[in-house]
């Protein structure tokens, strides 16, 4: 069987026309060079009979463009992640762009990696998550002039264009819930990071309690390493109970912590919220499967997924030139593992 790639000449042997005309209608030019649809339709279909495929490389070096978008998530074993990426790789598609899809697994150095790979590849543009000490690896695109967008984590530090969730409006939020709920020892678990998403989500926690006359006691905010969650989410539980004002409210500050910390309480047999009401940062079906249905943060995957291929897209297309910079609202999910308490008047 032969082996031999079909090319544009061959098309236009078997349709009687020349090459070029092949050309434009296959590039959706048909209008331009103002061929009839009857001719177009003929070329198209031959096209297909003869199973034509259009080589990209040769298109690429024609016009220094690959179409391609490189997508670095942070860990795509997380829900939020995961769906994200979807959205992301929907909408580029829909505007003509693949998407080739990398895992720093929050690690700067894998992540410097993933850039290197795909800078290599050609691709026209980036949307990053970032991880933690990579503001090395963003300057390093400013300076080049390569296209980005940063995705749900930016650097408030570093002129960038961003599309993210408003971290610390939807923790404040969550705070104010558990507070308006009756609960009256409220801790947090976070990530030990210095990252500027998860120190505002430490922030509007801290501000919401202090806001409603709660004074955070040491005990209560507790930050576990990312390389020991499961250990340091026990840890933490154990300190915000064993303290002189034990808690009876925990917000988690990631799907990851949240999920550690239910098992955890599981094992301790603590009745959520009868004992511990609890809130989480991200959506995730577990949430709706625990045996009492856990209220969540849901950030607005879609909006943030959608906006962020718009900004890149339109810098690709020097549509744009002021770097955008946009807060996407999160909405607080009530379920019964925070359910009203008590009546109390603030």
């Amino acid at each position: 069987m032969s082996t031999k790639k079909t090319s544009l000449k061959d098309i236009a042997v078997k349709a009687g026309v020349s090459t070029a005309l092949v050309s434009y209608v296959l590039n959706g030019k048909e209008k331009e060079s103002r061929v009839g649809q009857e001719i177009a339709q003929k070329i198209r279909q031959i096209a297909a009979d003869l199973n034509y495929q259009p080589n990209h490389l040769a298109k690429s070096l024609r016009s220094g463009k690959t179409h391609t978008i490189g997508l670095i998530i942070a860990d795509i074993s997380n829900p939020f992640f995961a769906n994200i990426a979807r959205v992301v790789e929907d909408e580029a598609k829909r505007n003509g762009y693949t998407v080739i899809i990398g895992s720093s697994d929050e690690n700067a150095d894998k992540s410097r990696d993933l850039l290197d790979v795909l800078i290599n590849r050609q691709v026209d543009g980036f949307i990053i998550v970032s991880a933690e000490d990579t503001e090395e690896q963003i300057q390093y695109l400013t300076d080049r002039h390569i296209p980005f967008v940063l995705l749900d984590r930016y650097f408030p530090d570093m002129q960038t264009d961003f599309v993210s969730t408003d971290h610390y409006q939807a923790s404040y939020d969550a705070g104010s819930h558990l507070i308006r709920s009756g609960y009256q020892h409220i801790g947090m678990i976070a990530y030990d990071s210095q990252m500027f998403h998860m120190r505002e989500r430490i922030r509007g926690y801290s501000d919401a309690l202090n806001d409603h006359n709660r004074t955070v006691q040491k005990s209560w905010l507790q930050e576990v390493r990312m390389s020991a969650i499961e250990a340091g989410v026990q840890a933490a539980i154990d300190q915000m109970l064993s303290g002189k004002q034990p808690v009876d409210a925990i917000l988690f500050a990631t799907y990851s912590l949240a999920i550690n910390g239910l098992k955890y309480i599981n094992t301790l047999r603590l009745q959520v919220p009868t004992d511990l009401a609890i809130v989480s940062f991200g959506q995730a079906e577990v949430f709706e499967l625990y045996h009492c249905p856990i209220t969540y943060l849901k950030q607005p995957i879609v909006l943030l997924g959608k906006k962020a291929v718009e900004v890149l897209v339109k810098k690709l297309r020097h549509e744009s030139t002021e770097p955008s910079q946009v807060l996407m609202k999160a909405e607080l999910v009530e379920r019964a593992s925070s359910k009203v308490k008590s009546v109390v008047l603030i």
